[in-house]
């Protein structure tokens, strides 16, 4: 298993990570992506141990806490051999204090996900989401706090828009306090969006993308396309309204070059859609999101080889849409390349 440091900060991650959404799952979101209680996590959390898939990530929001619950009973016994990273923020309530990232939600967020993932320590706290209504003094005192008390390692942010990452950065900055290491970001070969601004602004202040939902919520698994209908068990049904959109013509195009990959490579459509991610700048890790040991067995095929420039070049053709403003004009022009040289991994 290939490790890349994330971000500018010293810690080591696979590759590939695994997402444990699936886990405890209840609800018409969370139980459609899974269900798998103790036994069947603990049976992934092996497959996945065994492969160096050892960074685990879950959310407090994920079945009411249920996911944190039952990824700490898989892991039990070998807490060091894994890293743990979840993410607090988004409404776990109605209540006024259950939303957001006060000092006291996040004080009580850390507390309740350190006791249901039975552990002493979280490696990766992320923010879930901006709260644009508590002062990002407040936020970012609140986990340097954390920090030094010993309860989480490293800090980092999800669904955070680029103002928001850099008005926290400078403020980290100017107050000595940890700086954000990790965005969690939705990225995939029908959602390119993260390139626009969010992946030149991880590669300049030194954030490592931990990918979300690298198969386009579901939509990447080879079982769709133009003469494939979404099969009747396919999540997508009650899941569908809750994920990023993407025009139907789009998808179309992208499978197509997927499947063209995948035949001449001998590999899956997951498997190219998530090797394909691994060759992009700045991603330091992409999160599988597997319901059963099938899915998670067949994504773990997706390292040990690589995409070549000409199917890269293929699968980025047929994925590739037109930039919003600011971004489209000067790209269409011979100089651009002077003010805004390409990234490099």
């Amino acid at each position: 298993m290939e490790h890349r440091t994330l971000g500018r900060s010293g810690l080591k991650v696979p590759v590939l990570s695994f997402g444990a959404g699936t886990f405890g799952g209840s609800g018409p979101l969370f139980g459609a992506w899974g269900t798998a209680g103790e036994n069947e996590a603990r049976r992934m959390v092996d497959i996945c141990v065994e492969a160096g898939v050892t960074l685990f990530d879950t959310a407090d929001v994920y079945s009411n806490g249920a996911s944190e619950t039952v990824l700490g009973a898989a892991i039990k016994g070998r807490r060091d051999k894994v890293l743990i990273s979840t993410k607090a923020g988004l409404p776990m309530g109605d209540g006024a204090n259950e939303a957001g990232t006060s000092r006291s939600r996040l004080i009580s967020s850390v507390e309740s996900a350190l006791q249901r993932l039975g552990t002493d320590v979280i490696d990766i706290f992320q923010l879930h989401a901006f709260d644009a209504s508590t002062p990002v003094e407040e936020v970012l005192a609140t986990l340097d706090m954390l920090v030094r008390a010993g309860k989480i390692r490293y800090v980092g942010i999800s669904n955070f828009a680029g103002w928001q990452i850099m008005k926290s950065l400078a403020v980290a900055e100017k107050h000595g306090w940890p700086r954000y290491v990790a965005n969690q970001v939705y990225y995939s070969l029908i959602g390119r969006d993260y390139e626009w601004d969010l992946m030149p602004l991880g590669k300049d202040q030194g954030l490592g993308a931990l990918v979300w939902s690298p198969l386009g919520w579901g939509r990447l698994t080879g079982k769709i396309g133009r003469d494939r209908p979404v099969p009747e068990t396919s999540r997508l049904h009650a899941t569908a309204e809750f994920g990023p959109p993407v025009e139907d013509e789009h998808l179309y195009r992208v499978i197509d070059a997927l499947d063209a990959v995948a035949k001449e490579t001998d590999r899956t459509v997951p498997q190219v859609a998530i090797n394909w991610l691994l060759q992009r700048p700045t991603v330091a890790s992409v999160i599988l999101g597997a319901r059963n040991e099938a899915q998670l067995l067949d994504n773990l095929g997706a390292i040990g080889w690589q995409l070549s420039p000409e199917q890269i070049r293929v699968l980025d053709a047929a994925s590739t849409v037109t930039a919003p403003y600011p971004h489209f004009p000067y790209r269409r022009q011979a100089g651009f390349a002077r003010l805004d040289p390409p990234l490099t991994a």
